[in-house]
C-alpha cells in the first residue's frame, strides 16, 4: 500500500513539474508605475522626488516592482532572459508610468512578469 501511495505521489509531482517546464506562464500587459523594491517597501519613498535615488537603486540591481495603476498589486520585473541585465528602458524610467508586456508567473505568493517590451 505504502509503494502505490509514493508512486502515486511522484506521479502527481512529475505531472505538475511538466506543467512548469512546458511554460505554463500567459501573456500580460499592465499598465502602472516602476517602484525600487527595497526603498518603497521598507521607507514608503516613490514618486518623482525619489526619481534619481531609485534609478541608481535600479542600476545596482535591486529588485523593480511594477505598481499597477489604480490597485495596490505590484509585479516584480524580471528581464526577458536569464542571466540578463533589467533593460534601460526600465531603469531609465524609474518612478514613471509605463506599460509593460510579458509573461506573467507566480509563485509563493509573488507575481512577476517578465519585461518583454516596455512603452
Amino acid at each position: 500500500m505504502r509503494k502505490i501511495a509514493i508512486a502515486g505521489l511522484a506521479l502527481m509531482l512529475s505531472a505538475g513539474l511538466g506543467g512548469l517546464a512546458t511554460g505554463a506562464a500567459s501573456e500580460k500587459t499592465v499598465t502602472g508605475s516602476l517602484r525600487d523594491m527595497y526603498c518603497y517597501s521598507a521607507l514608503g519613498a516613490h514618486g518623482p522626488s525619489h526619481a534619481q535615488c531609485a534609478l541608481k537603486c535600479a542600476q545596482k540591481g535591486i529588485p523593480v516592482g511594477l505598481e499597477e495603476k489604480g490597485t495596490e498589486k505590484i509585479y516584480v520585473l524580471l528581464p526577458p532572459k536569464n542571466e540578463e541585465s533589467m533593460p534601460e528602458s526600465v531603469t531609465n524610467a524609474m518612478e514613471k508610468e509605463v506599460t509593460v508586456t510579458g509573461k506573467e508567473y507566480s509563485k509563493g505568493g509573488v507575481t512577476f512578469l517578465t519585461v518583454d517590451s516596455v512603452k
